[in-house]
């Protein structure tokens, strides 16, 4: 298992000894990982925290800030733009009954699956226990609360479907302007 390494002495991310990462992964500064597996060729950017039990494919783009919690399943070949949230608990609590700070016994892991060459856009939230489908595009800002079907766009709070994929173009060409390309 190879990754990127930075040439000084001082590491500025942290990577626990239980995670299992591919070979030719990219990790960026200031990341967080502990009990997850990285596929082969993945890139991690600065700022992300992949918690345990997380899976991450090969092949993906984990863009900076983004928060995978426990119980995420990130195929391959997905993007995941900047500071996406993902959320593990259907009713979150601080405290147990008795009062006590809750452990983990005190609550239920949902899981949730982003399946083979999905994208989520920046600043999107996803609840837990869906699933987002095959090539299927979250808009950024998006809160998503309901299975996304493969080959679809949603965006919006919640996230709806705008359109199929196969319904228009999914990359735009670029547009020449005074500026150059937009």
């Amino acid at each position: 298992m190879t990754r990127t390494k930075r040439t000084d002495e001082r590491s500025l991310s942290r990577v626990a000894p239980d995670v299992k990462l591919g070979d030719g992964v990219k990790i960026y500064d200031f990341v967080n990982l502990y009990g997850c597996e990285v596929g082969d060729h993945s890139k991690i950017g600065a700022f992300v925290e992949v918690q345990k039990g997380a899976k991450i494919g090969r092949y993906c783009k984990i863009s900076s800030h983004t928060f995978v919690c426990e119980g995420v399943t990130v195929e391959d070949n997905v993007f995941i733009g900047h500071h996406v949230t993902f959320i593990n608990d259907r009713y979150p609590r601080s405290t147990a009954e008795d009062g006590s700070l809750q452990r983990e016994g005190d609550w239920t892991c949902v899981p949730t699956l982003v399946k083979q060459g999905a994208s989520i856009g920046s600043g999107a939230t996803l609840l837990c226990g869906i699933t987002v489908g095959e090539r299927a595009i979250v808009g950024a800002g998006s809160v998503v609360t309901k299975d996304v079907p493969a080959e679809t766009i949603v965006a919006g709070n919640p996230a709806r479907v705008l359109r199929r994929i196969d319904e228009g173009k999914t990359r735009e060409r670029p547009v020449s302007g005074p500026q150059g390309t937009v």
